[in-house]
């Protein structure tokens, strides 16, 4: 686990993305296509880091968007781009028709009114297998009255024709026994229209790269459902899986206060540079840190906006923090740096990359016009 803490090449705040570790993830994602038959593009809804996009270009099939924006930034890779929205505009399809090779709609209402609209495209329909496997109530698309995908029920009767993909997306951070599950489910409840398509897009949340996920176990079911569907090209769009553990977001001490023990302001901000900490939450990992009383000094973490609430956690540390002491918290690359804003007006992480050779690349730099010009 690298230590990039004192390194003076790497500013204050930083995200890092080690190009090692992002290789590696990279070259496990190959193997699994490979061996499986499928096909894995990139979600950029969960890494959108384009300064990446020449290392990830060789591996994966191309990227997924969640939005016109996204797509237009998909299409820069140059390769396939994929799209699903909960709703289409109007001149969103009419942008998306130049963009995009496959698209998914949320509902019988959006296909028909946009089914005649895009004759080039692979149009296909997102699904709710009405199974549940995200932990997290906020990430779950499956959950009771979900806003997301259609019941098998409401397609009963529809003539389908024009239809050519499933989209499901119904997994969190998950295993490969979720995605066995769920392929169950969609067997179960969809698969009277399985032999008429000619895709099927599992989503994301198949988290292959992080330790202890049974690649085997993954590769033999999806080889499994593939022998049963062989017409079918399987996609999947991972976003957390390809950046998992790629790199850290470095932070410095910016004062140290007490109120009912010691508090350590930093240089980023929990709600502005790591909402998912107050939002789903979750207490990310920092290098040569600790739970509370596992090491001599506790410090609650608290970050540099006017927010009260505005506070990581409570961690431990073998030495007193000070002043122009740096942190590293680690694998910050996938649902972070998508979700920064630029909230109280707080300095934004610059981004770079560690290259293999052990160079770093600063790539951006954030400054005033960046903040004034994100509004009006």
């Amino acid at each position: 686990m690298s230590d990039l803490t004192q390194r003076e090449d790497i500013p204050s705040p930083c995200y890092v993305l080690e190009e090692a570790k992002l290789l590696e993830n990279l070259g496990l994602m190959k193997r699994v296509q490979e061996a499986a038959g499928v096909r894995i593009i990139l979600a950029l809804k969960g890494f959108s880091m384009w300064s990446a996009f020449d290392i990830i270009k060789p591996y994966l099939h191309g990227a997924t968007a969640s939005s016109v924006w996204e797509a237009k930034l998909a299409s820069e890779m140059g390769k396939e781009v994929h799209a699903y929205s909960p709703a289409y505009k109007p001149d969103d399809i009419d942008q998306l028709n130049k963009l995009v090779n496959h698209l998914s709609f949320n509902s019988l209402s959006q296909w028909e009114r946009y089914r005649h609209s895009m004759p080039d495209v692979s149009l296909g329909l997102r699904i709710n297998p009405e199974h549940q496997e995200a932990e997290t109530p906020l990430y779950d698309p499956a959950a009771p009255g979900s806003r997301l995908g259609v019941r098998a029920n409401e397609i009963d009767d529809v003539d389908l024709t024009g239809i050519e993909g499933f989209h499901c997306h119904n997994l969190c951070e998950c295993d490969s026994y979720a995605t066995a599950r769920t392929l169950q489910a969609i067997e179960k409840r969809f698969g009277k229209w399985l032999g008429q398509l000619k895709w099927l897009n599992l989503g994301g949340g198949h988290l292959m790269t992080r330790d202890g996920y049974d690649v085997d176990h993954l590769i033999n079911t999806l080889r499994d459902f593939t022998s049963r569907y062989p017409h079918l090209d399987v996609i999947l769009e991972p976003g957390s899986a390809v950046a998992w553990q790629t790199g850290p977001l470095i932070a410095e001490v910016v004062d140290v206060v007490k109120n009912e023990g010691d508090i350590a302001i930093l240089d980023i901000s929990a709600t502005a540079h790591m909402p998912d900490v107050l939002e789903m939450p979750y207490r990310p990992d920092i290098l040569h840190g600790g739970m509370p009383g596992d090491k001599k000094y506790n410090y609650r973490l608290g970050g540099n906006s006017c927010l009260a609430g505005d506070v990581i956690d409570t961690y431990s540390f073998d030495k007193p923090l000070a002043i122009g002491d740096r942190l590293q918290f680690q694998d910050m690359m996938h649902y972070t740096m998508v979700k920064t804003s630029f909230f109280n007006g707080v300095e934004h992480p610059s981004i770079g990359i560690l290259r293999s050779n052990g160079e770093f690349e600063l790539v951006r730099q954030f400054n005033y016009d960046d903040f004034k010009h994100r509004l009006s």
